[in-house]
Parts: C-alpha cells; structure tokens; sequence
C-alpha cells in the first residue's frame, strides 16, 4: 500500500516536470515568434513592404502592401 502511494506520487511528479518542461518550450517558441513580428513591423515602419501569402486550400495568392513613415513606439 505504502510502496503503491510512492509510485504515484513519483509519476505526479514526473508528470508535473513534463508539463513544465513543455510550458518552457512554448514559451521559448511564442518568444521567437515575438521577435520575428516585431523584426517585421519595425521593418514595415521604416520602408514599403510587400508580402504575399497563398492559401493552402483554394491555391489563391494574396498580396500584401504596407507602408510606414513613423518608428513603433516601445
């Protein structure tokens, strides 16, 4: 009985360290995610940018133009 509470306690444990070790992992990837958006609107701000995107179910292609005279503000 007691040996049977040990090993579920060690697999809550293991499970909690999976879990944070996956929460450590998206927030890693949502961080470069957010330097890339913001490399990106910086460089919308200071010239014309164009970007064109194709669907993935219809294959239509859509483009983009932004333009920006004024740097983000932080």
């Amino acid at each position: 009985m007691v040996q049977e509470t040990e090993r579920e306690a060690k697999g809550e444990e293991l499970g909690l360290e999976q879990i944070k070790r996956r929460l450590d992992n998206l927030d890693q990837r949502l961080d470069n995610i957010d330097t890339m958006v913001t490399a990106l609107a910086e460089r919308a701000m200071k010239r014309p940018l164009s970007v064109t995107i194709t669907c993935p179910n219809c294959g239509q292609t859509v483009e983009i133009g932004m333009v920006g005279s004024e740097k983000m503000m932080r």
